[in-house]
């Protein structure tokens, strides 16, 4: 492929998830494109223009698709393609090991297809080295072409923050980079064709790599230092929120606040590097114990409550508790790695009348994923029946209640996650 001709390159993009839906209709603008994905629902409604991750408003995926936009399950629709983007999950197991068999199988999909001259870009976060040791050995083994003779490669970490409609895919900077100086000039042109703020080159693909991976592991050690003062604030009887905003009137005070930490990045991309870490004998101990800490933020704010149910004499065994949110963020259906799961489950050890109400998350994938019952919204029924009602996501729908008047008593608890509720409202927040 010649990279100073963009002329004649078609996209495909591996996964049209959070990720892949908004990269490949941006750069259907500018290309022909071509969406993958092994979901055959989630192509159908993606081709009937509606995208239920809501990352993509629906008339410019309608638009898209009327300009030649394709979503599609099938092989030979990538067949004419030469520049490949791979975007597909990368989850951790049980035991928090990274699980590279998305990665694997969408490196063997683009093998079937992949002829000389091409190009595959990887999107999703890694360790430094999974692309050249890990995704690259498997095309060459599945299509027997020769990386860097036949075929080329490049690595651009996704930045997508799901729910974001400020930091949309075409307004933030992109790290890219490419296995030859020639073809990180062609990835480089690519991608700068469809972004308004440009691009940072690096040097390599394992610098691009590991750009991506400190991005979350420093949100998820910096959110672990304030829960760990929230924690210590709250054994203290100091309101956490005053001592930030306080502290915030520093020049140069970086101001966080205490959290549940889910989401399909910072809960478990440090993972990645921790395994790669240890590999090379170095324990990465600060990442290892944010991690643990903020994974048990949701057991901590169950305690939290059932405690202050306890001081106000409400009987714990069988109470009716009411969760406000399951989504792992504010306006946003996404529920991957949600910590109010946690939270439930805490509550489970001591009632089953726990109802949880979240206007944005799907019932069924809620369900399938969890096995939690959820509602879309509250009735007229909620008003005045709950010994607590729990603020576990800021969705605007909610801030917009009075949740003292779905308690059953004055004596019930108002516990508040997120810390946006009035202070004089709530018997307790992070």
């Amino acid at each position: 492929m010649k990279t100073d001709n963009m002329e004649h390159i078609k996209i495909a993009v591996i996964g049209l998830g959070y990720v892949g839906l908004p990269l490949a209709r941006l750069f259907s603008t500018k290309f022909p494109t071509v969406g993958f994905d092994l979901n055959h629902e989630r192509v159908e409604q993606l081709m009937k223009g509606t995208d239920v991750t809501h990352e993509v408003d629906d008339t410019l995926l309608q638009q898209a698709l009327e300009n030649g936009f394709l979503c599609t399950t099938e092989l030979e629709d990538l067949a004419d393609c030469n520049f490949y983007v791979i975007a597909v999950p990368t989850p951790v197991d049980i035991n928090n090991r990274p699980v590279l068999t998305p990665l694997i199988k969408a490196s063997e999909t683009v093998a079937r297809v992949i002829r000389k001259g091409d190009v595959v870009v990887y999107e999703s976060t890694v360790y430094p080295g999974v692309t050249e040791e890990e995704c690259l050995p498997v095309i060459e083994a599945h299509s027997g072409l020769k990386y860097n003779v036949d075929f080329f490669a490049g690595y651009s970490p996704e930045r997508i923050n799901p729910g974001d409609k400020e930091h949309t895919v075409e307004k933030i900077v992109k790290v890219t980079s490419g296995s030859t100086e020639e073809i990180a000039d062609l990835v480089d042109g690519v991608y700068n064709a469809v972004l308004e703020n440009g691009i940072h080159k690096a040097s390599c693909i394992r610098v691009a790599e590991a750009s991506k991976i400190i991005e979350n592991a420093q949100r998820d050690v910096n959110i672990a230092f304030m829960n760990e003062l929230a924690k210590i604030f709250n054994a203290m009887d100091i309101d956490t929120q005053e001592v930030i905003d306080a502290a915030s009137t520093k020049w140069n005070f970086i101001r966080l606040r205490p959290g549940l930490v889910g989401g399909h990045c910072i809960s478990v991309d440090p993972y990645y590097l921790i395994q790669k870490a240890q590999v090379y004998g170095v324990l990465p101990r600060l990442m290892s114990d944010a991690r643990r800490l903020n994974d048990g933020m949701g057991e901590y704010v169950g305690e939290q409550v059932v405690k202050l149910l306890n001081k106000k004499g409400i009987l714990v065994k069988d109470a009716k508790i009411l969760i406000l949110g399951v989504t792992f963020k504010e306006n946003c259906p996404d529920i991957r790695n949600t910590k109010v799961v946690d939270i439930y489950s805490t509550f489970k050890e001591y009632t089953s009348f726990i109802k949880v109400v979240d206007p944005h998350a799907r019932v069924a994938e809620v369900w399938e994923e969890y096995h939690v019952v959820t509602h879309p919204e509250l009735t007229e029924a909620d008003k005045g029946a709950f010994d607590a009602v729990v603020l576990c996501v800021a969705h605007d729908a909610f801030k917009e209640l009075t949740l003292r008047d779905l308690l059953r008593t004055e004596q019930g608890v108002v516990y508040d996650v997120k810390g946006v509720l009035d202070k004089t409202m709530v018997d307790g927040r992070l």
